[in-house]
């Protein structure tokens, strides 16, 4: 297991941050919304998780989601690294055939998809088994995208080797979770050749644990963790990083705030904030996020995008404070839906826009942010666009909840999130089984 960070200290932005910027009231809190909170409080995940947990239970009796199936019954399996919730009428030959691993995003856990993971397993009996992952969770976020997306990887593979009867995968992830879970599948991706795929296994899968699989046959597209690549979701990820304008939405567009914040994001969450402002440079390579545009030699990352039948990206249009719309739906300014084309959906009440087509895969239209940042986004869209993505826009601008939009998205606390179950809804009905 990698440690965790060892920077410590607290950041203090002082006079930064204009009064008129009402939002940044505090720098303080300002960053610990964002995830990049206070090292002093950091809490041993597990403790928090159990903790949560006997919350969790004493508030389940009082809470009542009329468009959810009665009577059904969840297993939940504490494993290492996480937690496993399936249905309790499950048995083992009809065990869920579907893995859907969910990621949390900066200074998060397993908890954060404890609701979502429930309505799945409700609303789809006997589909899926659902693992929250865990091996990201505090101060373990800080250690960067590669270094977490490597843990993630190895967690899969112990999730898929506990339960040899799935059959397929897909991820669901919020936030810095979708920067992880891309580079993890990347890492997790074989191609097809079945008589190759046993030798061609690279550092994870070896033929022990693939042989129970080769029955399963092999499509052109490759396999993820040995097993069939369906949906790739995330929710306000930065696909773009938090790099230019408003990408990084709490700073307010000020040009000298975004300066600053890129030059002191590593001070606050180490190796992670530099791969979030694509100021890394190890061994003068380009920065990570822009490479995990492309495949590199032992890194699959867009045939292992391509792979998934469906990629989808939720976007919050407006009030998410900690991420842009344009880095969160992959796409340039000009191409973000304008307001009059923004309709509430009559089911889901906050989803206002989809895009279902990708309709700027191969625009040669370059966006107007100055300085460097152009050429990086520039590129890192056209990368991310080789493959088709489904763009879902969200709007909680009559909410009350709306000022946590960040969270209120993935409902990661349902008493404090709940107006976000629409759009949770909306993504397991859409869900590829």
């Amino acid at each position: 297991m990698i440690g965790t960070s060892s920077l410590a200290g607290t950041v203090n932005l002082g006079g930064l941050v204009p009064d008129k910027c009402r939002i940044c009231y505090s720098s303080r809190i300002a960053f610990t919304n964002l995830g990049f909170g206070l090292r002093s409080s950091y809490q041993d995940p597990k403790q928090s998780s159990e903790g949560s947990r006997m919350d969790f239970a004493r508030w389940i009796g009082c809470f009542n989601d009329p468009r959810v199936k009665k009577g059904r019954k969840l297993e939940v399996d504490s494993v290492p690294g996480g937690e496993d919730v399936w249905d309790s009428k499950s048995s083992e030959p009809k065990f869920p055939e579907h893995l859907v691993v969910m990621v949390n995003g900066i200074i998060g856990s397993a908890e954060d998809w404890r609701y979502a993971a429930e309505q799945f397993v409700k609303r789809l009996p006997d589909k899926v088994i659902v693992h929250r992952s865990e091996c990201n969770s505090s101060r373990l976020t800080f250690d960067g995208v590669d270094l977490m997306g490597e843990r993630l990887a190895e967690e899969v593979l112990s999730v898929v080797r506990r339960r040899p009867g799935v059959q397929k995968i897909s991820f669901v992830a919020h936030s810095l979770g979708g920067l992880v879970a891309r580079y993890a599948v990347g890492r997790l991706y074989l191609p097809i050749p079945d008589s190759e795929a046993s030798v061609d296994s690279g550092n994870f899968l070896s033929e022990e644990h693939m042989s129970p699989r080769k029955s399963l046959g092999w499509h052109r597209e490759g396999r993820v963790a040995g097993l069939e690549p369906m949906n790739f979701i995330t929710f306000a990820t930065p696909h773009l990083g938090s790099r230019g304008n408003k990408q990084l939405p709490f700073l307010c567009g000020l040009p000298f705030l975004e300066r600053r914040a890129s030059q002191t994001a590593h001070w606050v969450a180490g190796r992670t904030g530099k791969h979030l402002f694509l100021t890394d440079n190890d061994d003068e390579r380009p920065p990570l996020l822009l490479r995990m545009v492309n495949d590199s030699n032992d890194l699959k990352f867009m045939s292992a995008l391509r792979s998934f039948k469906c990629r989808v990206a939720y976007a919050n249009a407006n009030f998410d404070h900690m991420v842009g719309w344009r880095t969160s739906s992959i796409r340039r300014q000009h191409e973000l839906p304008k307001h009059h084309v923004l309709v509430k959906d009559e089911k889901y009440q906050h989803i206002v826009y989809v895009e279902r087509e990708n309709e700027h895969s191969h625009t040669n239209t370059t966006s107007h942010i100055e300085g460097q940042a152009v050429d990086l986004e520039e590129e890192m869209i056209r990368g991310l666009n080789q493959v088709s993505w489904k763009r879902v826009d969200v709007s909680f601008h009559k909410s009350k909840q709306r000022y946590i939009a960040h969270n209120t998205i993935q409902v990661k606390n349902y008493w404090m999130n709940s107006d976000g179950a629409d759009v949770v809804f909306h993504m397991i009905d859409n869900f590829l089984i």
